[in-house]
């Protein structure tokens, strides 16, 4: 056994032992401690990033949500265009046909007015040439006393013919 105390390594061993034996309180309690803050710093960095991921995620929902609600609301807007513009068109189409109706009916009454017109033209016209013929033709056929006649006649006939003309 004296052999090995003869080894460098034994008497290493030996001093390294009674090295932290004698020193170890003294060199153990900073190297714990500076251990021990390390730790420390680590699990509040690591709590510190659990709890940013823990926003990020609160975040992320909420971004989602809010994108989804957009989406329903930008789609109900659209669809509430859409049916907007379809009335509107709708609307736009029956006043376009009513004007088209009142037009339409508007030149009826104006040809109806114009053919009134041509047809009391006409009759004027004919009652015009009647009286002139019946002025150059009378005196040369009828005498004083069969003038007298027609003339009582047409006088009597006068409320028959307006009430003719009255229905």
């Amino acid at each position: 056994m004296t052999d090995i105390f003869h080894v460098a390594g034994f008497w290493v061993a030996v001093s390294f032992v009674l090295f932290f034996v004698l020193a170890g309180k003294k060199l153990w309690t900073p190297i714990a401690s500076i251990l021990d803050n390390r730790a420390n710093l680590i699990r509040e960095e690591l709590d510190e990033a659990a709890r940013l991921r823990r926003e990020a995620e609160q975040m992320l929902e909420d971004a989602t949500r809010e994108r989804e609600q957009a989406l329903a609301e930008a789609k109900s807007f659209i669809e509430q265009s859409r049916i907007k513009a379809d009335e509107m068109a709708k609307q736009a189409r029956a006043e376009a046909e009513a004007a088209v109706r009142r037009h339409e009916q508007m030149a009826r009454d104006r040809i109806a007015a114009v053919e009134r017109a041509a047809v009391k033209e006409v009759r004027q016209l004919a009652i015009d040439v009647a009286v002139n013929a019946a002025h150059s033709i009378i005196p040369q056929t009828i005498d004083e006393q069969k003038a007298s006649a027609l003339v009582d006649q047409a006088l009597a006939d006068l409320p028959a013919a307006f009430s003719r003309q009255a229905a």
